[in-house]
């Protein structure tokens, strides 16, 4: 009888150690994807802060290509206002395919290209890209080791009960658009 308790016992404690390690190794990759995100959020920021910059001075030499100012300023907009990572993908997929177009509108004009400012601000803008892709990959780097937590026995079985769900990658996906070179002809 004594051995029986003490083998429930037991195996009570190690299903409560088994909860208590899982759980915690859940809420950690929880916190690693939320840092991730945050580090894309940062750079995002950055580039929205960039974006006003260049395109004013690209105002100055590209009168007539009002059209491709106002869609990166549109994209832009669009891409501060998106709320979930799967909108936000989107939307800067959107910007980027802006962005490429008015790179290509200034290649067009020697004297922009040659304006000091606009260099310094081309410069920077393809600095935070650099460091977009990064923080990106990094962030679908520790969503795919939360996604493959939650997914695994026996892990799985504790995700489920407290409510770990799938988290959404920030992919390209669905976006064929944004995979293309930008045409530009005049």
């Amino acid at each position: 009888m004594i051995i029986g308790i003490i083998i429930v016992a037991a195996l009570l404690v190690l299903l409560a150690v088994f909860l208590i390690s899982t759980y915690n190794s859940l809420v950690q990759l929880r916190q690693r994807v939320q840092n991730a995100w945050s580090q894309v959020d940062v750079q995002l920021k950055r580039r929205y802060d960039l974006i006003p910059n260049l395109v004013n001075a690209v105002k100055g030499y590209a009168q007539h290509e009002k059209d491709t100012l106002q869609k990166v300023t549109q994209a832009r907009n669009m891409a501060i206002a998106a709320g979930s990572v799967a909108e936000q993908a989107q939307a800067e997929n959107l910007l980027s395919g802006a962005l490429k177009s008015l790179f290509a509108v200034a290649e067009a004009y020697p004297e922009l290209k040659a304006n000091t400012n606009f260099m310094q601000l081309q410069n920077e803008l393809t600095d935070t890209e650099s460091k977009i892709a990064f923080s990106r990959q990094f962030y679908n780097d520790t969503v795919q080791k939360f996604n493959t937590k939650i997914e695994l026995f026996p892990a799985n079985l504790v995700a489920g009960m407290l409510g770990f769900g799938i988290v959404d990658y920030f992919s390209l996906q669905g976006e064929p658009e944004a995979r293309q070179t930008v045409q530009v002809n005049f």
